[in-house]
Formats: structure tokens, sequence, C-alpha cells
């Protein structure tokens, strides 16, 4: 005797898997800097005071106007590359809110 056999009834669910959406990382947080400039006459004092033992021994690091500037374009660039990327991480956590809102 053959066993009965019944058909198998397949069925597709398409589900999209869940996005993990990682954490930002926590805000820069600039340290304070002093600006000093040290013209000669400032310079000159600076090395008086250093002889006579009233200033401390301090390392001066300088930039010339277009090192400066330089620096200055860098920073820039940084600041436009951080908000364009969090341009796209925002749009796309965007996306992702309006698919779980239509499910």
């Amino acid at each position: 005797m053959v066993p009965e056999t019944k058909p198998v009834e397949i069925i597709t669910v398409a589900r999209t898997a869940p996005i993990y959406h990682p954490p930002l990382p926590e805000p820069i947080e600039s340290s304070g800097i002093e600006w000093r400039i040290l013209s000669p006459d400032i310079m000159q004092q600076y090395l008086d005071n250093l002889e006579t033992g009233e200033e401390p021994r301090v390392a001066y690091y300088g930039l010339t106007s277009q090192g400066y500037e330089n620096l200055s374009m860098t920073m820039g660039e940084v600041t436009r590359y951080l908000e364009q990327i969090l341009h796209i991480v925002g749009y796309y956590r965007e996306m992702d809110e309006e698919e779980e809102d239509t499910k």
C-alpha cells in the first residue's frame, strides 16, 4: 500500500532585516588655547625677564601666515567633512524610520 501524500504549501514572507544604528560618538570637547603674539619687543622683554628669573621657561611654537592659513583651511575641511557625514547618517536613519512606520 502506498502512503497518502499531501501537497506541500510554500509561503514566502519578505521581511527586511533590522538595521543596527550605532550611537554617534560623543561630541568634540575642545580645550582652551592661549594665544600669545610675540613681536620682537615682547620677545626681548621675555628674554630679559627669563635672565632675571622672573619668567618661566616656555617653549613657543610658531606658524607663518601661510601656515596659519593652511591650518585654518584644513580645519574648515574637517568641519565640512563631519557635517556631510552626519547628514548622510541622518538620511539613512530617517529612511529606516520611515520603513518601520509603514509596517
